[in-house]
């Protein structure tokens, strides 16, 4: 689909006038008490510019969604604001439960190895998630998450290039409070969610959250009869703030989340070799017989402190360590046979250290500071190829360690005109040790040592200690003229940058000219956004459209494959290749909007619109582009909900909310998954999207009533009412390029259709 900026400021101004589309769940009663400055678009603040804010004000693409917005939707985890938020990919990663995967305008990473790097950063009150393993990041106890699109190297550097996803919890209160949440639905649902806050004394409060998830899967493990694609998930926090003086503020905080779901497997789309299996009716069941036992376990420690030193300068501290590790069997072949199996260990820590300095007066606000990360990954897994009696270690362990220095402050010529200029200085380093062996026998020594039956063989790649420094600047600057209060006008140049590293999977042995030990060079990002944000028709109307123009440069491309090890003229290991793609360009289109139509009802939604292409790959003088796809990035994506809302006096009030999610479809890698023909056991001569997703539309319907003291509160959720079917993650390796005997020719679904009744208490 090929997209002019004329056609898109066509586009614009008749979807602007014909759907008045956006996000954002507003009250009705706001309009039938008058309240308009409740209603105004630009009373929403955030923390995108690393200071409080009007979202009207900040000249960049920011979606909002308050705790009230996702409770009253029935918001299940951080994937649910993908439906709400204009090209944008959060899903689970292929083969996990709570692994993020994250795409926004065409740029991410899809692989959660270590040594491959988030191209959306993720941040929990201002501490950057290093990696994506437990990210899937369950709702409660927040404030807000906000959506930050294009890139934000300037503000929040590390492997922002995307974008960036905040998730902000609540500050404690003034008064005791406790509150306790209760869900029950299909698949035998049951969540108990329990928080409360507490003043010990005048200066100093605690607060702690608990949350309990559990349910049955949507399907069943054949082979084992264990629940597949359920959850159990258990996860808290705790936190104390102190302020000991009207100047001075203290926060300490600590959290936990283990998930114990059962493993997750694929859903094998042919048949078994010998023709004995054959293709499952649920696409929710496997025949995996890798195993069940799964384990997530991601906790965090954070202070932060701020002082304020006058009205016009506020000091701030952020001081945080993380640590993770994943246990996951990955049943490649999803059969009872262990043709291509890979049990495989995760484990990850990092430190990092941030001081702000934010300044606000008359015309100049900003905000300038120092980052410090020192991080690390690593892990290990087999590849069991039990049908040729082979066995690939595969180890490894990446460090990074980041500084940078930053600022971006605003300046108000007047009070329409305003320009904003901001600048990062960036230095990454990374060291990196891969390992890689070839063994006799199902399974490894390296991996297991209490495996005794198998012999190794040989060393593919022993790379230790291997270096790269990347360092950049990356500006930002922005102008923006307000013709009144209610409508913004802005123009923003930014750039994004990520680091390069090295390839967890390199083999030596085939590369004879050392160039895995190089590495893969860092990749950029040039962004030219031009946007409005407004409200019209006496703040009836809400309204943010931006068109955008990227860049992508030196993109970073995974391909993997089969390769003949020992020269028999069989595929039989893993292999992989990064390289850097030449250039990319991405063109498109963002509305989102309110649109508060009488007392009762308020229609919103979003619309996203992206042209994505990679332009140029060079190879021996050759462009072969063609040959590649922009990944995890529809053409086309969009929801529409309608909001009833009615104040029953003393009943109460109730709100109903209907929506209709779109998303077009798109490629899940950089290659397209080519069509299997099940019949024949070969590929379809022609091709097709037979792995890709096909486009999906999902329904959700939420009815939910607050008693008169906003106390008690029973809520009614729908998800994917129509129970469509529909692909986010997939396994590709068949003939030519063929691993094992059975190969891997499977695909991961997004949930059917559930329903889930709660009952939340404020005592």
């Amino acid at each position: 689909m090929a997209i002019s900026i004329k056609n898109l400021l066509n586009l614009s101004v008749a979807s602007t006038l014909a759907l008045s589309l956006g996000h954002g769940l507003a009250s009705a009663q706001d309009a039938e008490t008058g309240d308009e400055e409740a209603r105004r678009f630009g009373t929403v603040t955030v923390t995108a510019q690393r200071r409080e804010e009007s979202a009207l004000d900040v000249p960049l693409s920011v979606s909002a969604f308050s705790a009230e917005d996702l409770e009253v939707t029935g918001a299940v985890d951080i994937t649910s604001i993908q439906r709400a938020t204009p090209n944008a990919t959060i899903e689970v990663a292929r083969g996990s439960n709570s692994t993020l995967i994250a795409f926004i305008r065409g740029v991410g990473q899809q692989d959660p190895l270590w040594g491959f790097e988030p191209g959306v950063g993720l941040y929990v009150d201002d501490v950057y998630i290093a990696r994506p393993q437990g990210a899937i990041l369950d709702i409660f106890d927040i404030d807000r998450i906000e959506v930050l699109r294009g890139p934000q190297g300037t503000l929040y550097g590390r492997n922002t290039i995307g974008g960036a996803i905040k998730y902000v919890t609540s500050r404690i209160g003034d008064e005791p409070d406790l509150k306790a949440k209760v869900n029950v639905g299909t698949f035998n649902q049951a969540d108990l969610i329990v928080s409360g806050s507490a003043p010990l004394s005048d200066t100093f409060a605690v607060s702690g959250a608990v949350a309990k998830y559990t349910r049955d899967g949507y399907g069943t493990n054949l082979n084992t009869g264990a629940e597949h694609y359920d959850k159990d998930v258990l996860a808290y926090r705790v936190s104390a703030e102190w302020t000991p003086t009207d100047n001075l503020f203290f926060r300490a905080s600590y959290d936990r989340s283990e998930d114990d779901s059962n493993a997750k497997h694929g859903h094998r789309l042919i048949p078994s070799a010998d023709g004995t299996l054959p293709v499952t009716s649920n696409v929710f069941d496997t025949r995996a017989g890798l195993g069940d036992d799964n384990s997530v376990e991601t906790e965090g420690y954070s202070l932060t402190g701020e002082w304020t030193v006058n009205d016009s300068v506020t000091l701030k501290s952020i001081t945080a360590y993380r640590e993770g590790e994943t246990t996951t069997p990955i049943d490649f072949d999803a059969l009872p046979q262990p043709d291509f199996d890979v049990p495989a260990v995760y484990m990850d820590d990092q430190f990092s250290q941030e001081f702000q300095l934010l300044y606000s007066g008359d015309r100049l606000n900003g905000v300038a500071g120092i980052y410090y990360l020192d991080g690390n990954a690593s892990g290990a897994f087999d590849v069991i190829l039990g049908g040729l009696g082979l066995t690939v270690f595969q180890g490894g362990d990446q460090q990074k360690e980041n500084f940078s220095v930053y600022g971006d402050f605003t300046y108000d010529f007047d009070e329409q005109w305003a320009l904003t200029v901001g600048g990062r200085y960036t230095k990454d380093e990374t060291t990196a040790d891969v390992l890689r062996e070839l063994w006799l026998g199902l399974g490894s020594g390296s991996f297991d040592a209490s495996n005794t039956s198998s012999a190794f063989f040989v060393t593919q790649t022993d790379f230790q200690n291997l270096t790269r420094s990347d360092e950049e600047f990356t500006p930002r600057v922005s102008l923006s003229y307000k013709p009144n209060e209610n409508l913004n006008l802005y123009a923003t140049y930014a750039q994004g940058f990520k680091a390069g590293g090295f390839d967890p999977r390199a083999r030596a042995d085939l590369d004879p000219l050392g160039l895995s030990q190089e590495g893969f060079g860092p990749e950029f990002v040039d962004s030219y956004e031009i946007g409005a944000k407004g409200s019209f028709f006496d703040n009836a109307l809400n309204l943010n459209a931006a068109i955008f123009f990227a860049e992508y440069t030196d993109q970073q491309i995974t391909v993997q494959s089969g390769a003949d090890s020992d020269n028999d003229g069989v595929n039989d290991t893993f292999v992989s290749s990064v390289f850097n793609a030449g250039a990319s360009e991405y063109t498109g289109f963002e509305l989102e909007g309110t649109w508060f139509i009488n007392d009762l009802f308020t229609l919103s939604g979003n619309l996203g619109i992206i042209d994505a292409e990679i332009t140029e790959i060079l190879s021996a003088g050759t462009n072969i582009a063609s040959q590649f796809e922009t990944q995890n990035t529809p053409e086309l994506q969009g929801q529409v909900s309608l909001n009833y809302t009615n104040d029953l006096g003393q009943n109460g009030e109730l709100s109903i909310t209907g929506a209709l999610s779109y998303r077009d479809e798109y490629f899940l890698f950089n290659v397209a998954n080519p069509g299997f023909d099940a019949g024949t056991n070969v590929l379809f001569p022609n091709g097709g999207p037979a792995l890709d997703p096909d486009a999906y539309t999902l329904a959700d319907l939420s009815i939910v009533w607050t008693s008169p003291s906003e106390k008690y509160r029973l809520g009614l959720h729908g998800r994917n009412l129509t129970d469509e079917e529909y692909r986010v993650a997939a396994y590709n390796f068949v003939t030519p390029s063929q691993l094992g005997v059975d190969s891997a020719y499977s695909a991961f679904y997004g949930a059917p259709s559930t329903v889930t009744a709660s009952l939340s208490v404020d005592f």
